[in-house]
C-alpha cells in the first residue's frame, strides 16, 4: 500500500477544499479507508472513514454537514469534501488504510499529510 494524499491548502473560513488519496500500488486486500487529522499540539483526531466490505461510512461529530468521505474500491481512491470550514478545522490531514477484514483492527498504512489552513 502507498498512500499519496494531496489536495490542501489555504481557504479563508466559509471555504471548500475536497482532498484525494490514492493507493498507488492498488492493492486489492484494501478494506477500509479515511482520513486523520492532527492540529500543532493537538492529538491525532479520525475525521471520517468508509469501509469498503459493509458499505458504511463515518464521520467524526464536528465534522457532520460539513464534510463527506467518498471513494472507489476498485481505484483504491478516497476524497473528503470539505465544505464550511472553519478556522479549528486547520491541520495536517493524513489518509489511512486499514489490510485486514476485522472492523476492529487499527488501521495500518499511513499516507504522507496535506495540510489545510483556515483563515479566520
Amino acid at each position: 500500500v502507498q498512500l499519496q494524499a494531496s489536495g490542501g491548502g489555504l481557504v479563508q473560513t466559509g471555504g471548500s477544499l475536497r482532498l484525494s488519496c490514492a493507493d498507488s500500488a492498488r492493492t486489492s486486500s484494501i478494506y477500509a479507508m479515511g482520513w486523520y487529522r492532527q492540529a500543532p499540539g493537538k492529538e491525532r483526531e479520525f475525521v471520517a472513514g468508509i469501509n469498503w466490505s459493509c458499505g458504511t461510512v463515518y464521520h467524526v461529530e464536528s465534522v457532520k454537514g460539513r464534510f463527506t468521505i467518498s471513494g472507489d474500491n476498485a481505484r483504491g481512491t478516497v476524497y473528503l469534501q470539505m465544505n464550511s470550514l472553519k478556522p479549528e478545522d486547520t491541520a495536517t490531514y493524513h489518509c489511512t488504510a486499514r489490510t485486514t477484514s476485522s472492523v476492529s483492527a487499527p488501521f495500518d498504512y499511513w499516507g504522507q499529510g496535506t495540510l489545510v489552513t483556515v483563515s479566520s
